[in-house]
Formats: structure tokens, C-alpha cells, sequence
């Protein structure tokens, strides 16, 4: 993997919109894998994801970690600690509306007045947190941010909801919001908050990017606030792929904890700049191999985003780690390192979130994220997922649509299965789809059924890295979308 291009931070823009929905079909998804927006927020990814990899000092051969406790608090730049007061105030709320009671089989409907009342407040939120000069701007920030706790339709929540946060911080990256200093951008902070304010030049001095702060002190206590909504309302996952998917809600913290456990890059004060680790591990990295055993992963759980995660599904699922979490077991017998791990991920991502229609259908665009075509697209490689995206959109009559959102002549046909043909004849189904039922990446033919009780876990000689198989094997989900 080559180092990467930096998403640029252009500052205030000289007009806003409200983000609209623009996927309407898999053939629309296919153009926003050629957009500007796809562009910037795999951009955006790949820099976080490289800001965490540790990094060796040359002057003394020290290894310079990224945890959660680094950096301290009052290390952190004012602009990300008013956004970790915003993901708290958001917190509050759910004391404002407590879950019903009584026994429900899905998700309580309280999570809809704890939704509204961020709907109403989140404006309010907003101009608190930024300064004035991109006030304008919350028009298209905010849609983000509302779109990232879930649906309060269906009570459920998914990856695409976690790719809405993500938006909301790149388009504040954009904005130049994280770069600006405190006095330039009239951040209003609190009088005790500003007493303690380190000064500028000691913040840039110690931390000369402030990515790893974006992940560590704002994207993980917005997974905290996520995993207590989740457990609070019983959210239901969203556009799940069922025990074949690699996490019923997340994704992102998996392959920003396995890029704080890559080997570490050199100084990037004293040597020429290196690609971002493609296999081995971090020295003092645990084993991939111990997240079926949950008294490890609590010990990890504290310092790694991934086996925080992974501890969260200790804590909401019973029975073998290996039958609710055969992707994440699959992923444990990896012996080519966390590196190896975290390119997988990296390749998966690309493939099972932003490339399926499921997920992206409701992401909207607006002036910050846009809907036009990268003119350094490459195009895009057909693989049996995007061949088998839904070419229906049901606002439109069930009729086809294309890339615009507009029907073609003659097509008026009925919904179909993705490999069915237009003659009426079926063509073979997609590999991974065996006698109706949807089978591990890893499974012949000849498997046992999926969630058979009582199997034996898949050999760890079978296993595959992430990322090699779900883009070419595992059929499209067909639950509901995020």
C-alpha cells in the first residue's frame, strides 16, 4: 500500500445545501463509486486509518503508541473537546427519555422521542460548536450528524448510520475546522476550559496532525453513546448480513484497531515518509487469536478500538464466539500480522459498505460531499455483488432506473431475484447463495448449513484474509437497509 494523497482542508465554501438522496438504483451506486464524495471519504479513511499506526523514534528507537489515553485530555485541541461535549450533551438526553417498558421483540419506541429531541436541539448544538465564520455551513454538517444514530423509523442501526459520523467529521475536516487556531476561529469555550488551554504551538509541536485525535477523543465516545443506544432501546442491526457479516452495527472501529497494532512507521521528523504497514504486528500487539476468550479482550478492550468492539459483542450475544462471529473468527487465524488484517479490512470496507446499495441508499450529498463524477475515476470493476445490485427504484413505479434516477424506455418490469433474467429464464445464482441459503465466504458446496448448532468451527487452514472473499462469494443482504 503507497502512502496517500491528504484530503485538503478548503475552508468555508461560498455556498451551502441541504444533502438530498441521489442512490436511487445499483447503477447509481456505481457512479458514486466514481464521485467526488466516494473519493473524499475513502481519502479521509485511509488518512485516520494511517494517523494510528505507531510510529518508532529515531533518536532513541522508542515506540510511540496511539491509545485512547493518549493524548491526555488537556492535550486535546479545543475544537475537539467541544465536540466531545456535544457527543455528551447528546448522552444526556436519554435520561429525558427512558425506554418503555414491557417486553418488545423489536426496538423501543422511546429511541423516537430521544430522536426528536436531538432534532430539535441539535442546531443549537451545532452553533455552539462552531465558530461563527461556519455557521452557514451546519445546513449540510447537521444532516450528517442526524443521519449517524440510527433510524427512528425502524428503531435499528447499522454501517451505514456509523458512515454518517464519518461524513459529518470529513466535512468538518473540509472545512478546515480541526486546523484552525483557537483565537482565529472563536470556539466558545467555557472560562475554566480556557485557563487550561495549552497553547498552540505546544499542541502542533507534540501532535503535528491531529487525525489520531479525531478517532481516539471523538469517533470513540461516539461509539460509546452508540453502544448505549443500542443496549438502552434495543436497536435492531440494520441491513444485517445475518451471523455472516463481520459486525451487526460496526465496522470502522475494527479497522482503525487493527492499524493501532501495524508495525510502526519511522519518524516522520526524521525520515523519508513509508508506505503504512501491509503485514506484521506491533511487538507488544496481543494475538489476533484472542477474542473468544473475553477475559483477554477486557484487558485490550481499554486500549483498542478493536477489541472494544469485540468485547461489545461479548457483552450483547451468548454461545460459541465462533457461531454469532464466524467473520471475526475467520479473521483470528490470521498469521500474517495486523497488518495484513488492517489491508483486508481497508479492501472489505470498499467492497461491503460503500459499494452496496443496502448501505449507501440513504447517504445524502450536498456542496461538501458532492455528487459529481472524479475526473481521476478510475472505472469502476464489475464483481458479482455490483452486477447483482437492485436496478428497481421503488419511488419510481418499480420501473429501472439509471444513473440520473430516470426510468429507461420499455423498462416496466416486476421485482425480481438479482440473478434472475429479463427472458424469464434464471441464470446460475451468485456464488455463496447454496440450495437458497447464503454460506460462509470460506464454505464449499457441500458445508453444513449455516447456523446448524452444534458444528464444528471452519479449519483454521480454510481461513481467508478480509476482504478476499465477501466482494466475490457472500450474496447481498436482504434485511433491511441502513
Amino acid at each position: 500500500m503507497t502512502t496517500i494523497p491528504c484530503l485538503g482542508q478548503s475552508g468555508p465554501l461560498a455556498s451551502y445545501t441541504e444533502p438530498t438522496k441521489r442512490i436511487h438504483d445499483g447503477t447509481d451506486v456505481q457512479f458514486f463509486l466514481q464521485s467526488l464524495a466516494y473519493r473524499d471519504i475513502t481519502t479521509f479513511i485511509l488518512q485516520l486509518n494511517r494517523s494510528l499506526v505507531p510510529r518508532k523514534r529515531s533518536a532513541d528507537g522508542t515506540i510511540k503508541e496511539f491509545k485512547p489515553d493518549s493524548p491526555c485530555q488537556e492535550d486535546l485541541l479545543p475544537q475537539v473537546r467541544l465536540i466531545q461535549q456535544l457527543v455528551s450533551k447528546l448522552e444526556a438526553l436519554i435520561a429525558e427519555a427512558p425506554p418503555d417498558t414491557g417486553p418488545r421483540r423489536f426496538g423501543n419506541v422511546s429511541f423516537r422521542k430521544w430522536y426528536q429531541s436531538v432534532e430539535e436541539r441539535v442546531e443549537g448544538f451545532l452553533r455552539h460548536v462552531l465558530p461563527e465564520t461556519l455557521h452557514p455551513a451546519i445546513v449540510e454538517v447537521q444532516a450528517y450528524l442526524l443521519g449517524s444514530f440510527g433510524s427512528a423509523q425502524r428503531l435499528d442501526y447499522g454501517s451505514g448510520h456509523e458512515l454518517s459520523f464519518l461524513a459529518f467529521l470529513a466535512c468538518l475536516w473540509k472545512l478546515g475546522y480541526f486546523n484552525a487556531e483557537p483565537e482565529k476561529a472563536e470556539l466558545q469555550l467555557t472560562e475554566s476550559q480556557a485557563d487550561t488551554t495549552p497553547q498552540p504551538q505546544d499542541q502542533y509541536r507534540e501532535f503535528a496532525r491531529t487525525e489520531p485525535h479525531i478517532v481516539l477523543a471523538i469517533f470513540r465516545p461516539y461509539l460509546n453513546l452508540i453502544r448505549t443506544l443500542i443496549q438502552t432501546y434495543n436497536l435492531e442491526p440494520a441491513g444485517s448480513h445475518g451471523v455472516w457479516g463481520l459486525d451487526d452495527n460496526s465496522f470502522l472501529p475494527y479497522i482503525f484497531g487493527s492499524a493501532q497494532l501495524c508495525p510502526p512507521l519511522p519518524d516522520p521528523d526524521t525520515e523519508p515518509p513509508a508506505p503504512t504497514p501491509t503485514s506484521g504486528s506491533l511487538a507488544s500487539s496481543p494475538d489476533p487469536s484472542i477474542v473468544t476468550k473475553r477475559n483477554l479482550v477486557e484487558k485490550e478492550a481499554a486500549h483498542n478500538l478493536y477489541f472494544s468492539a469485540i468485547l461489545f459483542i461479548h457483552n450483547i450475544k451468548r454461545g460459541p464466539f465462533w457461531e454469532h462471529s464466524p467473520m471475526l473468527f475467520d479473521i483470528s487465524g490470521i498469521k500474517d500480522g495486523w497488518g495484513k488484517i488492517n489491508k483486508g479490512l481497508i479492501k472489505m470496507y470498499d467492497a461491503e459498505v460503500l459499494s452496496k446499495f443496502p448501505v449507501v441508499q440513504h447517504f445524502p450529498f450536498g456542496n461538501l460531499l458532492r455528487w459529481e463524477k472524479d475526473p481521476s475515476a478510475r472505472p469502476v470493476i464489475q464483481t458479482t455483488h455490483q452486477s447483482n445490485q437492485p436496478l428497481r427504484d421503488p419511488m419510481n413505479g418499480g420501473g429501472s432506473t439509471n444513473a440520473t434516477g430516470t426510468r429507461p424506455p420499455g423498462a416496466n418490469v416486476g421485482t425480481a431475484a438479482p440473478w434472475a433474467s429479463g427472458a424469464g429464464t434464471r441464470a446460475p445464482p451468485p456464488l455463496g447463495f447454496v440450495d437458497g441459503v447464503t454460506q460462509a465466504p470460506w464454505a464449499k458446496s457441500s458445508a453444513v448449513t449455516p447456523g446448524a448448532r452444534g458444528r464444528m468451527p471452519p479449519p483454521r487452514s480454510a481461513r481467508q484474509s478480509p476482504g478476499q472473499s465477501t466482494h466475490s462469494q457472500a450474496s447481498q443482504p436482504t434485511s433491511r437497509s441502513t
